[in-house]
């Protein structure tokens, strides 16, 4: 192996991928669209997010139990009683 693809190897390509990921990062950023900011009017519908979407309407209660469970046989809790 020579010298000049020595350097090629281990200097030019390392280089030439940093130089990549350097434009990459720097490149222009008004192709993206426009940011939201403070204080600018919002001009979407609302959206409202639950990990649930079937259960988004039901309003439970932490004092009924599902059918066919008693109540009261849960276990632990933030006191670590188990």
């Amino acid at each position: 192996m020579t010298v000049v693809e020595t350097l090629l190897v281990f200097v030019a390509i390392p280089a030439a991928i940093y130089g990549v990921i350097a434009l990459l990062t720097l490149r222009d950023r008004g192709t993206r669209a426009p940011r939201y900011r403070p204080g600018q009017a919002w001009d979407y519908p609302p959206v409202w997010w639950t990990a649930n979407p079937a259960g988004a309407g039901h309003v439970g209660s932490a004092t009924t139990a599902p059918a066919g469970k008693p109540r009261g046989t849960a276990k632990g809790g933030a006191r670590g009683s188990w």
